[in-house]
């Protein structure tokens, strides 16, 4: 029989009495109704825009256990009140991780993070069960969130840690107390609140402040500040592993060939030489395997499991998915990036398009939308990816927003197709301009709304066929 996330004893104790007798224990936890399970605990949280405890009756008619809230509501079923649900959910957290046997991953880095985490999730769940975050839950309320879930017979756990300013890593962190840190790389991505590329490396090695006493650092060897980083993890008296496509770390990715939608990696992890599958494309994605096996050998995992199942990895929504579009006179593929965009993940998704190879007659055309958060640099951190459009063999190029008309007017003229202010003005001539045998890759910030426009695509553009779609 499978044990309940929390029972009626656990919340009580936590939490103290509740306003009506809990009969049921929660299976899970949950913060918003739409997706919220039968016998989850619902924590009313209010946001800025949304506040939960105007939905504690939905949640009960959708068969919540209990309701988490800081005053009652009319509503039928049984109720804890706590002075700030938010609070009382870190407090729930806190708790998991103390019943908690598992052994804890957390990782941050300014490009890959989530990939990394759906890595590491993958390849441990081949050791044992796996509990980690989902999508990215990776800030305030997600970490917390995330951890409230972790169930008590969980053998390995994996959390994603974010931030936009410094500071924001440590209390995160500190309850999910890791025995292992990873950080994927060091890009000048929210430079606009940091200030400098230094000042990143310190956001990002707060994450070393909450890892266990004897626990480990794995550190991109190759990342920029990767000495700031180092110097960081020593200073907290951690066993500091590095990885990377240079030589003198633990783990060195020796070769990484495409195959189709896939990459065939060769590598080197703490003196073990393995082959294996990736079912992703990328020097980036092979690189951040490479990391997360040397992350899983730390939690005491072995390297050949994990790597086995990375066959298995599919990038997630707006990383990397490829669909094959049909257009009027053929096939044409679809790189959908568009999740979020820095320069550091900019320049691996034209490579991604530079790797690509169109269909007879086809083009290579990218799609970009600003990058964010750059400060005031921006325009010239836009300008400078020109030479990688022509590196990457780029046929055209269509730009949306006032910082991407930088790049636009750097990039050779043949190349220009089209820029508008907005995502949605690039719309139309983007879908007349695609023909068989294209590959487009469609990249930028989330506030730059390339999301909708890749979206768009895919709705004006049947799939070539059923499942056709990369990994």
């Amino acid at each position: 029989m499978t044990r309940p996330l929390w029972t009626p004893s656990e919340l009580s104790q936590t939490f103290g009495p509740p306003s009506a007798l809990l009969e049921k224990a929660a299976g899970g936890v949950s913060i918003d109704t739409r997706t919220l399970k039968p016998a989850d605990l619902f924590i009313a949280i209010k946001g800025e825009t949304h506040d939960g405890h105007d939905h504690v009756a939905r949640a009960f008619e959708a068969g919540a256990a209990a309701a988490l809230v800081s005053h009652l509501v009319e509503a039928p079923g049984p109720q804890f009140v706590v002075d700030d649900p938010l609070r009382a959910m870190e407090r729930l957290g806190e708790a998991a991780r103390r019943r908690s046997g598992a052994s804890i991953l957390a990782i941050t880095g300014s490009v890959g993070k989530t990939s990394a985490k759906e890595m590491a999730r993958l390849a441990l769940s081949a050791i044992g069960a796996t509990h980690a975050s989902a999508a990215s839950f990776n800030n305030h309320w997600g970490v917390p969130l995330t951890l409230a879930r972790l169930p008590a017979d969980a053998a390995f756990g994996v959390f994603e840690i974010g931030m936009n300013h410094a500071g924001e890593i440590t209390p995160l962190v500190g309850f999910v107390r890791p025995h292992v840190a990873l950080i994927t790389t060091v890009a000048p991505v929210h430079i606009e609140y940091l200030g400098s590329i230094e000042a990143i490396a310190d956001a990002k090695a707060e994450i070393f402040s909450g890892v266990e006493l004897g626990g480990a650092a794995v550190v991109n060897r190759d990342a920029p500040q990767f000495e700031r980083l180092a110097a960081a993890a020593r200073a907290r008296e951690l066993q500091l592993l590095s990885f990377g496509s240079s030589a003198g770390g633990e783990a060195r990715l020796i070769a990484c060939e495409p195959a189709g939608e896939s990459s065939r990696i060769s590598a080197d992890i703490a003196g073990e030489r393995i082959a294996f599958n990736l079912g992703a494309p990328g020097r980036h994605m092979a690189e951040n395997a490479v990391g997360v096996l040397l992350a899983a050998h730390a939690l005491g995992a072995s390297i050949s499991r994990c790597a086995e199942v990375l066959a298995a990895f599919g990038p997630a929504k707006g990383r990397g998915e490829r669909f094959i579009l049909r257009a009027p006179d053929g096939d044409f593929t679809l790189i959908d990036e568009s999740y979020n965009a820095n320069p550091a993940s900019m320049r691996a998704a034209l490579s991604l398009l530079g790797a690509a190879k169109p269909g007879p007659g086809g083009r290579r055309i990218a799609v970009i939308g600003d990058m964010l958060e750059l400060g005031k640099d921006g325009a010239a951190l836009h300008a400078d990816l020109a030479s990688e459009l022509m590196a990457n063999r780029v046929d055209l190029l269509f730009g949306a927003g006032p910082l991407t008309r930088a790049l636009y007017d750097a990039a050779p003229a043949a190349m220009r197709a089209a820029h508008a202010e907005r995502s949605d003005g690039v719309r139309e001539p983007l879908v007349a301009a695609v023909r068989a045998g294209d590959v487009v890759m469609i990249k930028g910030s989330n506030g730059s709304r390339m999301g909708p426009l890749a979206a768009h695509l895919r709705e004006r553009f049947e799939l070539a066929a059923p499942g056709a779609r990369g990994a």
